[in-house]
């Protein structure tokens, strides 16, 4: 079962997270079999998106759906993981190219140095006219060097946002999407930047930096076939961690046919019209879930005619 285990190491300002996406991760790319499969490289920065993107929204515990989206001028031009406060989650990707094998980061999205990765938080409860907040950062780091990794685009990320130092450690292949993140807590009392000064005067930065090289020794294969208690023991066994209740991250899709009636009407009477003239029907699939909604010429009228002028039910039955 897929599974998230919050940690916190006792007397230090560090605590972590570990992911590991099983059967709920295998469903996404079983569903994605219907509509073609990615290439290998594409599954690999999906699964590894999907699993940061699941430690992210547990160790914000935000009211609304966080989104990472990267996008560039490769092979790939979008690939997106969502996750919704009681980590459910989806992930799909735009592959427009050839994707070289073996491909990074750069090679599938930062061809030219144009990729981006954009995190999104969209409340649930969003008063009127507030839009979700959203950060940016390039694929490359502070030095334009470009960025081979989702974890160091992330890490990246959140000490731009937060100010607070992330280690993250992801992996995924076609059974397994995982990772481990590690952060340095703010002190109380002070903001996170001064908090850091303190930390520094305290010599309590030491504890982030010794327990940050013990989860950068990690590796793939340790990542993607231990469970959490095992690469707990194996990392920190000298260290005194506590463990938390795990939670169970799950695939959910939120398409629904109402959902894709509201973008058909954005698109407008006309362009619905013409695809029923042209196919007899107007069908749209769900990149996520490989689900398919179809609409008739009656689905459609219905669709462009005001509610009050439309027959009571008994009526439409008839």
């Amino acid at each position: 079962m897929s599974e998230l285990t919050p940690f916190l190491f006792d007397g230090l300002p560090v605590r972590g997270m570990l992911v590991r996406l099983t059967d709920a991760w295998f469903e996404v790319l079983q569903r994605r079999q219907e509509l073609g499969p990615f290439p290998p490289e594409v599954r690999v920065l999906l699964g590894e998106m999907t699993a940061a993107a699941v430690l992210m929204q547990a160790h914000i515990k935000f009211n609304g759906a966080l989104v990472i989206q990267v996008f560039g001028d490769g092979p790939v031009k979008l690939a997106v993981a969502e996750v919704q406060p009681d980590l459910a989650f989806r992930a799909t990707a735009k592959v427009v190219g050839e994707v070289p094998p073996g491909a990074r980061l750069e090679a599938l999205l930062n061809v030219h140095g144009q990729g981006r990765c954009a995190i999104t938080l969209d409340p649930l409860d969003k008063r009127p006219g507030q839009q979700p907040y959203q950060g940016v950062v390039p694929l490359h780091g502070d030095q334009r060097e470009p960025l081979q990794q989702v974890s160091q685009v992330l890490e990246h990320y959140m000490l731009q946002s937060e100010q607070l130092d992330t280690r993250l450690v992801l992996a995924a292949d076609d059974r397994v999407a995982a990772g481990l993140l590690i952060q340095r807590l703010p002190v109380s009392g002070g903001g996170n930047l001064a908090g850091r000064r303190n930390e520094d005067e305290l010599g309590l930065s030491e504890d982030y930096k010794r327990i940050a090289l013990l989860a950068a020794t990690l590796t793939r294969d340790e990542l993607l076939t231990l469970p959490a208690d095992q690469v707990l023991h194996r990392l920190f066994w000298q260290e005194q961690v506590t463990r938390f209740a795990p939670r169970a991250p799950r695939f959910a899709c939120r398409c629904s046919s109402e959902r894709v009636r509201g973008m058909l009407r954005t698109l407008g009477r006309e362009e619905s019209d013409s695809l029923i003239a042209e196919r007899g029907l107007v069908e749209v699939g769900c990149d996520f879930c490989g689900r398919h909604y179809r609409f008739d010429a009656v689905d459609v009228g219905e669709m462009f005619t005001p509610q009050a002028n439309q027959p009571p039910a008994s009526e439409a039955v008839q």
